[in-house]
């Protein structure tokens, strides 16, 4: 699925009257006759409705849905703000057919003073006052508007995006001038905003509702940003010859894993063989063979001479793919090593955890880092990478500037992780749940991705089936475990249930 722009919106909206054809007032009404189909099938006549639409096109759409619910015998009350004395045609001709219709209980359009109608817990307060559209924090009369209706007590709804909120950037939006909606009905696509995690208190629930805008027009259109879809990941994914052996199903070198972190060494170990890998050989520190030993018995076990930290780089031409990091340590001995061994290895790379941490420690140490290195940080290690950022939307950025510089992906994990393509293409991911949100879950994925690319999956397309597979799993270990009780582990166990989704 396509993310566009509020600038693209426009232009697609455009393309279809032209196409389609159909009159914009006519494509409003469509839009409007969906998103009240959704109000009422939640919210009964019983409930007293009250409508703020501002001046542009997303007060068109509050005023035919106002409209629309007064005619199946909705008690609404509709307040125009017409400040300027200027609105949108079809929002002028919307609030005519408003007036003509006589439905209404009130209409109200405020042109100077207003009175606030009383709003308790019974109203349902219907948002469009601001949509797509807007490109500044809201003041004056519309803030205090927002602050008003966000401290009464009464349901809201949003068309198309929560007032006050902007379709991308909010960076230095006023936060407090902007509408908490319970529900959001948002038109056709996502805006970009609604994948960030500071966004959420303002959006409530999210329904994504197609109001039939020409899928020719979506086709045609480059998007810089898309959400992954089964059927993308279904097409990625590698059939396995039924004449198969282990030599052909990849090489796989895992180094994890200092003295007293082994578990991470373990979850990642796991992950990898679970993931199709022929072979997997994990380097870890001598106090940890005998643990990785007896909990990972399929894999092969590598040590340097140093007891408790790796210490020195390792050859890696007999390996498809190498993943380090997970519970690495930080010590100048493993720094030092660590460079090395990003150096020296010649097979595609996964570097998580406290690789990150050592090159956020050694910054010019990422000029030396090899074209189509994979790095996978939270939000916290990106930013000891690339410096502390305001909002998700400029952490965003800056990660797509980090692939670009690298020449490689960043995958920048939440809850709609971001894989970041060199060419500034942002894929979010829709699986996962809140229950992953505990340790050992980002070691689990490095483990994937790292027996994916032993397998013979390209970086892109690794990137892309590790992170979609990792979420898919936890999603089905939430839905039987339950979200509280979630372990990092429990994720490897549903593995072989999301690969046999995505195969069957």
């Amino acid at each position: 699925m396509k993310i566009f722009t509020s600038a693209q919106i426009k232009e697609l909206d455009k393309y279809t009257i032209e196409n389609e054809p159909i009159s914009s007032l006519n494509l409003m009404e469509r839009a409007a006759q969906t998103m009240t189909r959704v109000i009422t099938e939640r919210w009964g006549t019983t409930t007293p409705v009250v409508v703020f639409a501002g001046p542009g096109n997303n007060g068109g759409d509050a005023l035919a849905v106002a409209r629309l619910m007064a005619e199946q015998g909705y008690q609404v009350v509709a307040y125009l703000f017409n400040i300027s004395g200027h609105l949108s045609p079809d929002c002028a001709t919307n609030k005519k057919k408003l007036e003509e219709s006589k439905c209404l209980r009130q209409f109200v359009e405020v042109t100077q003073e207003f009175d606030p109608p009383v709003l308790n817990e019974q109203t349902l307060v219907i948002d469009g006052l601001f949509g797509s559209g807007l490109n500044k924090p809201l003041a004056g009369g519309f803030a205090s508007l927002v602050k008003y209706i966000n401290a009464s007590p009464s349901k809201i709804v949003s068309i198309d995006m929560p007032s006050g909120l902007m379709a991308e950037d909010n960076t230095y939006n006023v936060r407090a001038n902007i509408i908490r909606a319970h529900l959001t009905l948002t038109l056709q696509q996502p805006k970009l905003s609604f994948f960030f995690a500071e966004n959420q208190q303002f959006i409530g629930q999210l329904r994504v509702l197609d109001i039939r805008i020409s899928q020719e027009g979506i086709q045609k259109m480059e998007a810089s940003y898309t959400v992954l879809e089964e059927n993308d990941i279904r097409q990625c994914m590698m059939p396995r010859d039924r004449f198969a052996h282990k030599g052909q199903m990849g090489n796989a070198l895992l180094i994890a894993g200092s003295y007293c972190m082994a578990g991470a060494a373990i979850l990642a170990a796991r992950a990898c063989l679970r993931s199709g890998v022929g072979k997997l050989t994990v380097n870890s520190p001598r106090r940890n063979i005998s643990i990785i030993q007896q909990t990972v018995p399929e894999a092969i076990i590598q040590t340097g001479a140093e007891e408790t930290i790796f210490a020195e780089a390792v050859d890696t031409e007999d390996f498809n793919a190498l993943g380090i990091g997970p519970g690495l340590g930080q010590s100048e001995q493993t720094a030092i090593a660590l460079i090395a061994q990003l150096r020296r290895t010649q097979c595609p790379i996964v570097a998580d955890a406290d690789a990150l941490n050592i090159l956020a420690n050694h910054r010019a140490w990422l000029q030396q880092l090899p074209k189509g290195i994979i790095l996978t940080p939270h939000p916290k290690e990106f930013d000891r990478l690339e410096g502390h950022s305001a909002d998700s939307y400029e952490r965003l950025t800056k990660a797509c500037n980090l692939a670009e510089r690298l020449q490689g992906i960043v995958i920048l994990k939440g809850h709609y992780t971001a894989i970041c393509m060199a060419d500034g293409h942002v894929m979010f991911n829709p699986t996962g749940n809140a229950g992953m949100a505990t340790a050992g879950s980002g070691d689990v994925l490095t483990g994937i991705i790292t027996g994916l690319l032993a397998r013979g999956y390209q970086p892109k397309e690794a990137s892309m089936v590790g992170v979609y597979l990792h979420g898919l799993a936890g999603d089905f270990a939430a839905a039987d475990l339950g979200e509280e009780s979630m372990l990092a582990s429990d994720i490897i166990r549903y593995l072989s249930r999301a690969f046999k989704r995505l195969k069957d």
